[in-house]
């Protein structure tokens, strides 16, 4: 079971913490997606973050920064979620997706024109996705995106490039 909130947890945290969801919990949603190709897990993922944030608030150091906790958070369980699956099911979620077997809100969401480019994004390597979708799909900044990958921006920004440069070899475009 999972443990209760930290009695020291101040009454503000609770709108604090609904503020943050109200405001980022669908983005994060969708970067879980696309780190995973699984909605219910993204879901799933995103929430045991926004717990382990209210939980945590108490002793987080600096408060103004809970949306990077709450992005590092996700791709963690992404990672985790991603090495707990077998090699069958991870080649399942991350194929490219035809006929009936794309969900309807998936259809409204990607549409016809982004599911090659979603099956490629997919098909990186997962310090590549993260980085690409980082970097360009939630716009953050190098120093951003590194922190929430918990790596130097240095590995950002090559990550990024041979990412995009892949994306463009399998889209068979220049980018």
């Amino acid at each position: 079971m999972d443990a209760p909130p930290d009695p020291r947890t101040p009454p503000e945290a609770r709108g604090r913490v609904a503020a943050l969801y109200q405001e980022h919990a669908l983005g994060l949603v969708k970067l879980a997606k696309i780190m995973l190709g699984d909605q219910a897990a993204a879901e799933d993922i995103v929430q045991d973050a926004y717990l382990g944030l209210f939980r945590r608030w108490p002793s987080l150091e600096d408060q103004d920064r809970a949306l990077a906790y709450l992005r590092a958070s996700v791709l963690n369980g992404c990672r985790t979620a991603y090495r707990g699956m077998t090699r069958r099911d991870r080649a399942l979620r991350l194929a490219p997706r035809t006929g009936n077997m794309v969900s309807a809100e998936e259809s409204a969401l990607i549409g016809e024109a982004n599911r090659e480019v979603m099956a490629a994004l997919r098909a990186l390597p997962a310090r590549q996705r993260e980085a690409v979708v980082l970097r360009y799909y939630l716009d953050l900044t190098e120093a951003q995106a590194a922190q929430a990958m918990h790596v130097s921006r240095g590995t950002v920004k090559s990550a990024a490039s041979r990412g995009r440069a892949a994306l463009a070899r399998m889209l068979k475009e220049e980018m």
